[in-house]
């Protein structure tokens, strides 16, 4: 049987990973071996990051939030309590967005969502 030169297959492979680490510090983005590596495990960050940014971008939110109802004088889960109970269904990046660019609606909201709560 013929040997088979596998020269082309393998400079395509080895130029698109090239290609995917540009950017990579020193030898990850010029050597194939080293930057086939640092592909895998950027790949692999990437995904679990993706993951990790949506965590820490709903923690922001809730400090956000929770900022701004203290200054209108109550605090963050009296404030959700408050709001499941009045029925106001926005969610916190809206209610974040809200705070933020609009106060006197994150306000109202405020308002309507202390009425909703048993006094005591």
């Amino acid at each position: 049987m013929a040997r088979v030169k596998a020269g082309k297959t393998t400079r395509r492979r080895h130029k698109a990973v090239l290609k995917e680490t540009r950017g990579h510090r020193a030898s990850r983005s010029r050597r194939y071996k080293v930057a086939r590596e640092s592909l895998t495990h950027a790949q692999a960050y990437s995904t679990s990051h993706r993951r990790l940014k949506k965590r820490t971008n709903r923690s922001l939110q809730i400090v956000r939030i929770n900022a701004a109802a203290r200054a209108l004088g109550i605090n963050y889960a009296s404030l959700i309590h408050g709001m499941s109970l009045a029925g106001i269904e926005i969610d916190r990046k809206s209610l974040a967005e809200l705070a933020v660019r609009e106060p006197e609606g994150f306000s109202q909201v405020v308002e309507t969502a202390r009425a909703a709560l048993p006094s005591s």
